[in-house]
């Protein structure tokens, strides 16, 4: 990120310009016997290189660009004639005569000594499906495509959010003399198609239903390992049920990909760009990023949709245009899309017309009419519509509730008519941006459901209630239940909102029942489970506890308490995961949490969070953290040391709260690698 120049013993070995996609560097030949030295610097200046290059500097984009690198870098050996890439393109998949074409790219570093022989199969797991070869003949170095048909392949699992099935494409160049080279490609049988009438999925009519994200992460900005990735798919997929996730405004980590393949998370991908176009070199870097992420990521079956066009920027007909060219040229199976910040057609030509709608009407949200005869998907919607700074855990509770209700009412809308293929909510995660700038967590845009911890805001009660209830009953305020300082002494008042997948709940305070709520259809026929509204107007004068309990027709499915007495609080410290590899580089996220007698979020904490730690790990954080600043939430992140395993204890104290421990077992790095 952004710029980078491939040294090898003095020499110059390669350039590149571009912080979010791959490049590789030939080596062989400029190495010398004993030691040589690599060295890759990078250059973070304001360059012109997409997204950035416009004049008002690092500022006007909205979202950090750290610098350095920031994800793997691997040191790769191969024979000298070896698979380099392979398309591996199904077609036909709802048909029985269903196929996938491997195309493999062979590279030679010499003419081989006679034919090459390429072998393509299909895997189901370890199992074999299908199996073809071909001799090709090299007669010179470079590059050769070889297109090998598999066919023949009988019943296949369809890929889907529900049963996100794939499949293995192993391609095997075999030289007459000298080592055979395989690559395996992972694939999956899907087909997606956006209609004027809605997005369909294997022939079936699908409701997109999900949010944005960056991949920015506190104290580390975008340099995370693999393991904090795919917890970021795990959370939209299984804590906020969603079944797409645009990738804004850039192509993300593979591993984060990796993880929307294996969980089944449909995904919108595209080229680095925001409300900012450079001139003909600058557009020529454009369309080698919109070639590079189509290259890197037109097997993934997650990837629904390109995106040709940059976000929010203005039209460009032949930067555009030679974008939707790539990507039929080097993939061919998915439409082309891009955010429009114009609720207009004119100057566009696209497949699927994509609008980033920030309609506010009496006081809500709501969304604009789709566009007629195109497919329509809105791709960002609520944002900070209650106005800067929005919803921050400092923000009173009334603030932080109402964006729970915008999401309710846009998805509400986006159902409202077939013509909506869905919506992409503003945001998942809250995000690093340079105005107010530090690396942690200040100068935070904070549009996110979740924290930049990740830790679930009051709005993202919303999303985590849109779940059957038979897989998991959920009562979820959009709420405190606290008298203390800017806090109303009323309570929560008239229209409090709880986000359920309950039939309806009781509601009791202090004991006493005082209402019976049923999920609100009148006001949001278009959710699966609208949430429930009920008076909740109450003296606190008493410190009275708040009990919901949730039926499922005749049975009490779930029941939530919350407790108004501070002098039961507890802070709470938690490892995202129990175990990490001893590599150097894998880490789990730690939050602290001032929390009520039952574990739910307590506003207005003051002081300081301090953290210690034993055993071999690394703890990338502030230390101590000033809880009131941030809003009685913060974090941290557990990083493992070479070659070190044992057990890590991470205590946080505070000085009212207590204190709570977290341990994390690092275990011997699995597979030896070792990765920047």
């Amino acid at each position: 990120m952004v710029n980078a120049t491939v040294v090898l013993n003095g020499t110059t070995i390669a350039t590149h310009q571009g912080g979010y996609l791959p490049f590789s560097a030939e080596l062989t030949g400029a190495l010398v016997p004993g030691e040589n030295v690599l060295a890759v610097i990078a250059d973070s200046r304001w360059l012109p290189v997409p997204p950035a290059g416009a004049r008002q500097g690092a500022g006007s984009i909205d979202y950090l660009q750290p610098g350095g690198i920031y994800r793997d870098a691997r040191l790769r050996v191969v024979p000298e004639v070896f698979v380099a890439d392979v398309f591996a393109k199904p077609a036909g998949v709802l048909t029985p005569g269903r196929t996938v074409t491997a195309a493999a790219r062979i590279d030679a570093a010499t003419v081989p000594a006679g034919p090459v022989r390429v072998t393509a199969e299909l895997l189901a797991g370890s199992r074999p499906l299908a199996s073809t070869s071909a001799s090709v003949a090299i007669t010179a170095p470079g590059t050769a495509t070889v297109r090998l048909v598999l066919a023949g392949l009988g019943e296949v699992a369809l890929w889907a959010p529900e049963t996100p099935a794939l499949y293995t494409v192993r391609t095997t160049v075999r030289p007459a003399s000298g080592p055979p080279h395989r690559l395996d490609v992972t694939t999956g049988f899907r087909e997606a198609r956006f209609r004027p009438d809605g997005f369909y999925l294997n022939g079936q009519r699908l409701q997109i239903f999900g949010l944005n994200r960056h991949e920015l992460f506190p104290y580390t900005g975008m340099a995370a390992p693999a393991r904090l990735h795919r917890r970021d798919a795990e959370i939209l997929k299984h804590d906020l049920n969603c079944n797409m996730v645009r990738c804004s405004h850039y192509p993300q980590s593979p591993h984060f990909l990796d993880a929307c393949d294996e969980l089944g998370l449909m995904v919108w991908e595209e080229p680095p760009g925001w409300n900012y176009l450079g001139d003909d070199a600058w557009q020529d870097i454009a369309a080698q990023n919109m070639r590079d992420m189509v290259t890197r990521d037109r097997n993934r079956p997650s990837v629904v949709v390109w995106a040709a066009r940059l976000n929010e920027t203005a039209d460009s007909p032949r930067l555009y245009a030679r974008n939707r060219r790539i990507a039929a040229e080097l993939d061919g199976t998915r439409q082309t899309t891009g955010a429009m910040s114009r609720h207009s057609a004119r100057g566009w030509d696209e497949d699927v017309f994509g609008y980033d709608d920030y309609r506010s009407r009496r006081g809500g949200a709501s969304l604009k009419p789709p566009l007629p005869g195109v497919p329509y998907l809105v791709s960002e919607a609520v944002g900070a519509l209650t106005g800067p700074p929005a919803y921050r855990w400092t923000d009173p509770g009334t603030v932080l509730g109402r964006q729970a209700l915008l999401h309710a009412q846009v998805h509400d809308s986006a159902r409202s008519r077939p013509r909506y293929a869905g919506l992409l909510g503003w945001a998942g995660i809250d995000y690093a941006s340079l105005n107010g700038g530090r690396r942690s967590w200040r100068g935070l845009k904070t549009p996110g459901v979740l924290d930049t911890f990740r830790v679930p805001k009051p709005g993202a009660a919303f999303y985590r209630s849109q779940l059957d209830p038979a897989v998991r009953p959920v009562i979820l305020p959009a709420f405190w239940w606290d008298f203390g300082p800017g806090s109303p002494l009323h309570g929560p008042g008239p229209d409090a909102m709880i986000a359920t997948n309950c039939d309806r709940v009781e509601i009791y305070v202090g004991g006493r029942h005082v209402a019976t709520g049923i999920p609100d259809r009148a006001r949001f026929p278009g959710l699966a489970y609208p949430p429930v509204f009920a008076d909740l107007t109450a003296d606190g004068s008493g410190l009275p506890e708040l009990r919901i309990d949730g039926y499922l027709g005749p049975r009490l499915a779930a029941s939530l308490a919350m407790s108004a007495d501070t002098t039961r609080d507890r802070l709470v410290l938690a490892a995202g995961d129990a175990t990490i590899q001893a590599d150097g580089t894998d880490a789990t996220r730690l939050t602290f949490r001032a929390l009520d007698a039952y574990g739910n979020q307590r506003p207005s904490v003051t002081g300081a969070v301090s953290l210690a730690l034993t055993g071999p790990a690394t703890l990338i954080g502030d230390s101590p953290f000033p809880f009131g600043e941030y809003g009685g939430v913060g974090g941290a992140f557990l990083r493992s040391l070479p070659g070190q395993a044992g057990l890590v204890t991470v205590t946080a104290r505070h000085p009212e709260l207590g204190q709570s421990a977290a341990r994390v077992r690092i275990i011997p790095a699995g597979d030896g690698r070792w990765f920047l």
